[in-house]
């Protein structure tokens, strides 16, 4: 079991996201409120906060949401996780991961470019809601059982 770090939103895609004190998901649409809701596959997006650790060592002023996240976890290994896999959040919250990785908006992001690397491509998971509910830092997280 992990917890959630911080939750972030934006009303526009390709830009970096704001933390926010909570989101509130809706089944097959997505989070209330960002650019990414919709019917589609790519409804919620999932970064663990070691990896952004791992960056800020590289660019010590990263912030929550500069990945273009909405979730950011602690303490649960997402890289153990797979496509068709869910997440249990809160008290019933739930998120089916549809896509692990994307490409950036374009080569040369300002991560990338300050960093060397940008870590959604591979260490992003995109998932789409199956049960709504609101979401705030401090909440569980886990795998659920298959």
């Amino acid at each position: 079991m992990g917890i959630i770090e911080a939750v972030c939103i934006s009303d526009k895609k390709g830009i970096i996201k704001t933390p926010v004190d909570h989101i509130s998901l809706r089944a097959e649409w997505g989070i209330e409120g960002d650019a990414h809701a919709g019917e589609w596959h790519r409804q919620v997006s999932v970064l663990a906060g070691e990896s952004i650790d791992r960056m800020r060592k590289k660019m010590p002023g990263l912030d929550h949401g500069m990945f273009a996240e909405n979730i950011v976890t602690r303490d649960i290994d997402l890289s153990t996780l797979s496509i068709g896999d869910s997440l249990l959040v809160g008290a019933g919250a739930v998120l089916e991961i549809t896509q692990i990785g994307k490409e950036c908006h374009n080569a040369g992001c300002a991560i990338k470019v300050a960093t060397g690397e940008c870590i959604m491509p591979r260490e992003g998971l995109f998932c789409r809601v199956i049960e709504g509910g609101t979401i705030a830092a401090g909440m569980a997280i886990w795998k659920m059982a298959p």
